[in-house]
């Protein structure tokens, strides 16, 4: 059996947008297509990738986003009184967004390497293991951002 990976958000954009680490991201899923890996994204990273590529580009362009990401060789992971537990003690403790308490605790549900490029995931990285990606350097703009922050 291969090694087990739940993709943030991030690590997905990364792949999808051509940035800085999407050949780690190209690897992962080839390999979970051939030697036996488990590659998972939380519903919440749906949603994420939905909202944030209808903001910036559009309701078309997100839709299209959508199919292609089911058509990876990953598994969409829905929540479960188990995962929404962890994720409520994750909150508690850390400084994450709900969206990654929730992509880290699915990241535990499952046993596997957390892959992100984010790195409000360093606070949770003591007990739990994750495949840093490059950071994408923030920008200063003068105007209210739209986009997302990863």
């Amino acid at each position: 059996m291969g090694e087990i990976y739940v993709l943030d958000t991030s690590a997905l954009f990364s792949f999808t947008e051509n940035e800085e680490g999407c050949e780690i991201v190209e690897k992962i899923l080839k390999t979970g297509k051939k030697a036996g890996s488990q590659i998972f994204l939380s519903f919440i990273s749906l949603t994420e990738i939905y909202y944030i590529t209808w903001q910036e580009k559009s309701e078309d362009i997100a839709k299209e986003l959508i199919i292609l990401v089911k058509s990876l060789p990953l598994q969409i992971v829905n929540s479960n009184e188990r995962i929404a537990l962890s994720a409520g003690r994750i909150k508690a403790n850390h400084r994450l967004s709900l969206a990654d308490s929730i992509i880290a605790a699915t990241a535990i549900e499952k046993n596997a390497v957390l892959v992100h490029k984010d790195p409000e995931f360093k606070g949770i990285s003591n007990y739990i293991k994750t495949l840093e990606l490059p950071f994408k350097e923030k920008t200063v703009t003068n105007s209210f951002p739209r986009g997302r922050k990863k």
